[in-house]
């Protein structure tokens, strides 16, 4: 297995912050949309159907190697 899929619902909040769920990992795309059509009905899923994404990860592979700045740095920057 070189990929895994994971599924998230991502929603943009009325102050443009966005609230990412992690709803789960799977072994294939098919597994990712079978548990997206088993939560898609709950409560605030049903609202927002259009939110689901499902990406591809690919396994042995760093994703985020930039670095990063906490938020009191972003906060000083202003």
């Amino acid at each position: 297995m070189e990929y895994v899929f994971s599924l998230y619902h991502i929603h943009e909040l009325p102050d443009g912050e966005e609230d990412v769920k992690l709803i789960g990992i799977y072994t294939s795309y098919e597994e990712a949309e079978a548990a997206k059509n088993r939560v898609k009905d709950k409560p605030g899923f049903k609202d927002y159907p259009e939110d689901f994404s499902i990406e591809p990860q690919k396994l042995n592979r760093d994703s985020w190697v930039e670095g990063f700045i906490s938020w009191d740095e972003m906060d000083k920057a202003d």
